[in-house]
């Protein structure tokens, strides 16, 4: 990796993370559930069967963290989450039928909210169910995950979790500085922390994922470097270190968090320099954007054979798969459709009560957005791209199609970030933190919205 301060200062700005392309923001209300039905019907008739990809969304959490974006319901009353989950099964069931016959499942990915809000009795429940929907891989071919808050489980839930299926796991833990937790309303021992990622390794998950985050109130570069030696040592197979994006004009959290107790710029690009050296000195291969893993983990492997993708869950081993998400504000990737779920409970009852699927909202891909999906996916996970793959893959003359685009990326390559020639854009490693930038040059929905009128900032910034 290759730190430029005075660059990444000069060039941050706010922009997509691009789990998806066109980005969520274009979804239209016009796409409705038979939109939907439409295009599982056109993947079908295609008749090439990948496996497929499940992502099923727990919205409820005990406490709100005060940093968090997410789709949540904050509440103590367990008996919503025993309502949520009659409806969910419903749900599942129904996505289910639609791919009986094709509803090999090789990915699940379970978040939230926390996940493990569920009891473990619901949980077991919610397993079976999704096994009597579905095709699961058994558990050496299959990517079965969760997202866990250490301080809603204990190493004995762990270990259940273990036998109900999952095989990778992600710890959300931010800082382990106490003075920091009280900030964000998220206590949370650092004892609590390592007795649960010491639990997951004695219950054998093939996977353990760390999330932390920069930037946040009463951070400071030494406890940052703290929490970083601490869980270093503690030896997690990934480490995800997110820069606080704070946008409460967006997320009403947000407002309870003092302006004037957040690190400065330069303080937190100081952070990130930190993390990124401390991080490849204990042997992390850097993947791209926020993520970190040791060279055998199996998003190193997928990376460097070319494999990686990267979808609404991040980065991912199974680039062929439609995505199936059920639950509130989900979003599926089924064909050339997005397509979103509706955000609150009421209107989620209602639709299925209705007997329809919960779709609120979607995109229908045209040729142009598909090409550009593929350029922006090679260069998030590969940072490269073969023109002339392209040109074999699309109709097209790269010059001639991304002229304009070619103009913009030749005042990136000149500040270093990427090289350009008739076969390959290359990006630098200097460029690699920057990658955000250099795909919003290929984001022609991006790209028009600015032309046309001063867009609120919706995005976080690239650095």
């Amino acid at each position: 990796m290759a730190f430029d301060a005075e660059l990444i200062s000069r060039l941050t700005q706010s922009g997509p993370r691009y789990t998806s392309y066109p980005t969520a923001d274009r979804f239209s209300e016009a796409f409705s559930y038979r939109d939907y039905l439409h295009a599982v019907s056109h993947t079908r008739a295609r008749g090439t069967r990948h496996p497929l990809s499940l992502y099923v969304h727990i919205p409820f959490c005990d406490t709100v963290c005060y940093y968090c974006g997410c789709n949540k319901i904050v509440t103590k009353r367990r008996e919503k989450a025993a309502t949520y989950l009659a409806y969910l099964k419903r749900e599942i069931e129904m996505q289910g039928k639609l791919f009986a016959g094709a509803n090999h499942v090789e990915q699940l990915h379970f978040g939230g909210g926390t996940p493990t809000y569920l009891s473990d009795e619901q949980m077991h429940d919610l397993m079976r169910h999704l096994r009597r929907c579905f095709l699961l891989s058994d558990d050496e071919k299959g990517e079965y995950s969760i997202e866990v808050d250490p301080r809603s489980v204990s190493a004995a839930r762990i270990h259940r979790l273990r036998d109900q299926g999952f095989n990778r796991i992600s710890l959300g833990v931010q800082d382990i500085d106490p003075e920091v937790q009280k900030a964000v309303n998220r206590l949370q021992p650092e004892v609590m922390t390592l007795d649960i990622l010491r639990a997951a390794r004695e219950a054998s998950f093939r996977s353990i994922s760390i999330d932390l985050i920069y930037g946040l109130p009463k951070q400071s570069l030494e406890s940052m470097a703290q929490t970083l030696d601490t869980l270093i040592a503690a030896d997690p197979d990934r480490i995800a270190v997110y820069h606080y994006a704070h946008l409460p004009h967006l997320f009403k959290p947000q407002r309870r968090i003092r302006e004037m107790d957040l690190p400065d710029s330069d303080v937190k690009l100081d952070m990130l320099a930190m993390c990124i050296k401390r991080l490849n000195e204990a042997g992390y291969v850097y993947i791209g954007m926020d993520h970190f893993a040791k060279p055998d983990d199996e998003l190193a492997v997928a990376q460097r054979q070319g494999r990686l993708h990267r979808n609404f869950q991040g980065y991912s081993t199974h680039a062929e798969a439609d995505l199936i998400a059920c639950g509130v504000s989900a979003i599926s990737s089924v064909g050339m459709c997005y397509s979103q779920n509706v955000k609150t409970l009421d209107a989620y009852y209602d639709r299925l009560d209705q007997g329809e699927l919960p779709v609120a909202r979607g995109y229908k891909l045209t040729l142009d957005d598909m090409l550009r999906r593929f350029i922006i996916q090679m260069l998030m996970c590969n940072f490269e791209l073969s023109v002339r793959s392209l040109e074999q893959a699309y109709p097209i003359t790269f010059q001639v199609y991304f002229a304009t685009e070619l103009l913009q990326l030749r005042e990136l390559a000149e500040m270093g970030l990427l090289t350009i020639d008739e076969e390959w854009l290359s990006v630098t490693l200097k460029g690699r933190l920057l990658i955000r930038n250099i795909c919003m040059v290929f984001d022609r929905h991006l790209q028009n919205a600015r032309r046309l009128s001063s867009e609120p900032a919706r995005y976080s910034r690239t650095i």
